[in-house]
């Protein structure tokens, strides 16, 4: 009885301070709790259902989103503003592969193919040189490669060999270290400006 008397004082006060606005936002809450002497400790849940059906909870909404209003949110009105779906501008055909993939972006199929591959090499080598601790570069060599250059460029390292041919698009330099030297200064300036 206290708790409706309080819960009509709490309306009246809302309706005179926010005269003017729509009920649709939250209602304030208000949680009735009863006074109890004595503690009972039974499994059951008793307990916990009166008091989650006593309770009020905060800012939930009154009703929910109609599938109308659920769609003017994603797609727009044609009152207000349509969102229209747009078709994609920024798409291209990969030149290894064919497949399609955005500017800007590695093509998906392309890289898939390179990462397998790397993870096989990566469990070949693993499984030749064990857990030893790698202190040297190393050299992989596929089905029917064999070292070439001087025997100095080579010698100290360790050399896998790979019981399968190269594929096409994985190209040798791949595996190399970079040719240039590290830039001395951190200074950048563009080139051709007119």
């Amino acid at each position: 009885m206290l708790a409706r008397i309080f819960y009509s004082a709490l309306q009246a006060l809302e309706n005179t301070v926010f005269p003017h606005f729509p009920r649709h936002f939250p209602a304030l809450a208000v949680a009735a709790v009863e006074e109890q002497r004595h503690v009972e400790r039974s499994g059951s849940w008793d307990g916990l259902k009166k008091a989650w059906e006593d309770a009020i909870l905060w800012a939930v909404p009154k009703s929910r989103r109609t599938l109308e209003r659920r769609h003017k949110r994603m797609y727009g009105s044609p009152e207000y503003r349509m969102k229209i779906l747009q078709p994609k501008n920024n798409l291209r055909i990969c030149i290894t592969c064919g497949h399609h993939h955005e500017v800007g972006v590695l093509c998906p199929n392309c890289y898939d193919r390179v990462k397998t591959e790397t993870q096989k090499m990566q469990e070949e080598i693993q499984q030749e040189l064990g857990l030893q601790p790698i202190d040297k570069d190393v050299v992989v060599l596929y089905q029917g490669e064999k070292l070439q250059g001087l025997p100095e460029t080579w010698q100290g390292k360790r050399i896998v060999e790979l019981k399968r041919p190269r594929p096409a698009w994985f190209s040798k330099n791949l595996l190399e270290k970079t040719t240039q030297p590290p830039a001395t200064t951190k200074e950048v300036k563009p080139t051709d400006l007119g």
